[in-house]
């Protein structure tokens, strides 16, 4: 054997050793990440009793979906409140979400294709506020919520996340539209497309992966949200899925069954939506790392 087929053989042979090694980096992490999505699965089918049970019981002996019924079920009171907490994460998170996107889109738009002066310091002023943890801002923001009256109201949850939401969103869309041809605007203004036209009619379509990928985001991010929604918000009738879980803890003893169905339930509306997107969120994240 040639020392070029020797030095061929060992490159190859250390390629494939890595390989496998990404392999189950992946597996292991794969793992780390559902073990606790599956035991809270598995909990959730449990009795109070079997739940408390030392050694634990790693699958009940006898599986009950009882706790998933009684929180759909719209006649019990822990269903109502269930249901309604439910609602109204869909709604903060959806309208979030709306507006987040109807912001973003021709922000992210101005900045990729206008050159102003101050452009380049206000877009990172823009990811500024990402450099800072969420509870800085949560005194500030909740005086300020009381001042305009939208304390206990969903109003004020909304503004919040469209302030943590929009920077990351806005620079999402910034590179997807950094990687669009100006070209082919300029070709739909030559035909007599306005501006307008010209965005809605070649510049939308083309970044549809982009401002799903923006979407997801913002939704996932005011799904999950908990600090703004325990601090704003008081009322029983207002409050979000975060926050309204509590209500499996007491003083005295705490429903581990109930609240595990109750957070699997709260995941897969997230988990779905990504992994059915998720072709989007990743193209969207890695597009502006390479110019065409």
């Amino acid at each position: 054997m040639s020392a070029s087929t020797e030095a061929a053989v060992i490159h190859r042979t250390g390629i494939d050793g890595w390989r496998w090694f990404g392999r189950l980096f992946l597996v292991l992490l794969l793992g780390f990440t559902v073990m606790p999505m599956l035991w809270m699965f598995i909990t959730s089918l449990k009795t109070g009793f079997a739940a408390m049970q030392y050694p634990p019981q790693w699958w009940p002996t006898e599986p009950t979906l009882e706790n998933y019924w009684r929180l759909i079920d719209p006649t019990s009171s822990v269903g109502q409140d269930f249901l309604r907490y439910f609602w109204n994460s869909v709604w903060v998170s959806t309208l979030t979400t709306i507006l987040a996107v109807v912001v973003a889109v021709p922000a992210a738009y101005a900045f990729s294709r206008f050159r102003f002066p101050g452009r380049t310091f206000l877009f990172f002023a823009v990811l500024l506020r990402n450099m800072f943890p969420a509870v800085v801002f949560l005194v500030p923001l909740f005086i300020l919520m009381r001042v305009l009256g939208l304390v206990n109201t969903h109003g004020s949850l909304i503004l919040t996340y469209l302030t943590f939401g929009l920077p990351l969103a806005i620079w999402l869309l910034k590179g997807f539209y950094d990687n669009i041809p100006v070209q082919l605007e300029q070709a739909a203004r030559i035909d007599g497309a306005t501006r307008f036209q010209a965005f809605f009619l070649i510049v939308m379509p083309l970044s549809t992966p982009g401002i799903i990928a923006t979407s997801i985001y913002s939704f996932i991010g005011a799904w999950n949200e908990y600090i703004y929604a325990y601090t704003f918000l008081t009322r029983h009738d207002q409050m979000t899925l975060p926050v309204g879980i509590q209500r499996f803890f007491s003083e005295n003893a705490t429903d581990w069954p109930g609240l595990m169905a109750a957070t699997f339930m709260m995941s897969i509306p997230v988990v779905v939506l990504f992994l059915v997107l998720q072709r989007y969120f990743v193209r969207a994240l890695t597009e502006g790392a390479v110019k065409h």
